[in-house]
């Protein structure tokens, strides 16, 4: 294909119907104790072994849920700014353009940021991805999502942002979007996943934690300058894409062909 082209489903492609609860119930239920139980030491033995039955029954729903998306991008940011604020336009940019560079769009399916990269996904005809994950406050799927599943175990979900994905894309946020970013960036200088690119949107808002790291992480040696170089600050979501699309396609051989099969006997 030349370099123009966009990778995109057949014609008449339906929508995918992969785990969608009603939108009423989206994050609606309170959690369970069980994480926190996880993660307050051991417990017996067979509730220990039925916690990792759980834990293999929700990655294999997500495995199942997002095997058929295609080659995505994840968008972080926070759920905060919502639409008429520059960052929510920004986001909505950015969305669009990554759909344009023939990618589906992944984010953690919420409102605010997250919703306006999905939303511009999905009026440039792109396709669009949420990854919920079950919090004590309601949290209602934004309405530009063909795919989404809901998690309850938080590195769970973090394994599916992370899987599926040939690009990472960080728009203001707290510490949600903190915590995404770091984990990435520390999964790429360890070499967990391959140097995909990292990109932060917003050079206003990132730019004062890019001189701390330069400063103090790099100035005393806690990390080396070329982890920090890994991190691409930008205003431009043409340039973002670009950078995504070129890195995806040169050094990482992706092309666009034929989209996965489902196989019915496989209940797909």
């Amino acid at each position: 294909m030349t370099d123009d082209a966009r990778w995109r489903p057949p014609a008449g492609l339906p929508r995918l119907p992969v785990d969608q609860p009603a939108h009423g119930e989206w994050g609606k239920a309170p959690p369970n104790a069980d994480e926190r139980e996880f993660l307050t030491g051991p417990r017996t033995r067979g509730s220990e072994f039925l916690r990792v039955v759980r834990i293999g029954r929700e990655l294999i729903r997500g495995f199942r849920a997002l095997h058929f998306v295609g080659p995505c991008v994840t968008v972080f940011g926070s759920a905060r700014f919502g639409e008429g604020h520059p960052y929510y336009e920004l986001g909505r940019r950015i969305g669009g353009e990554i759909s344009q560079a023939g990618f589906t769009v992944m984010t953690g399916g919420g409102p605010g940021l997250m919703e306006a990269a999905n939303r511009g996904a999905r009026e440039d005809g792109g396709r669009s991805v949420g990854c919920n994950i079950r919090l004590p406050h309601e949290q209602m799927p934004n309405p530009y999502l063909d795919t989404f599943v809901e998690f309850n175990y938080f590195f769970v979900r973090k394994v599916m942002l992370a899987k599926y994905s040939y690009a990472f894309i960080a728009l203001p946020g707290g510490f949600g979007t903190l915590d995404e970013l770091f984990e990435i960036a520390t999964l790429i200088q360890t070499g967990k996943i391959r140097n995909f690119p990292c990109v932060l949107m917003g050079v206003e808002f990132w730019q004062p934690l890019v001189e701390f790291m330069r400063q103090n992480l790099v100035g005393l040696g806690t990390i080396d300058a070329e982890d920090l170089d890994r991190l691409t600050l930008t205003d431009d979501p043409a340039h973002a894409a670009a950078l995504v699309r070129e890195t995806a396609m040169r050094k990482f051989g992706l092309t666009y062909t034929r989209r996965l099969q489902r196989r019915p006997w496989l209940f797909e």
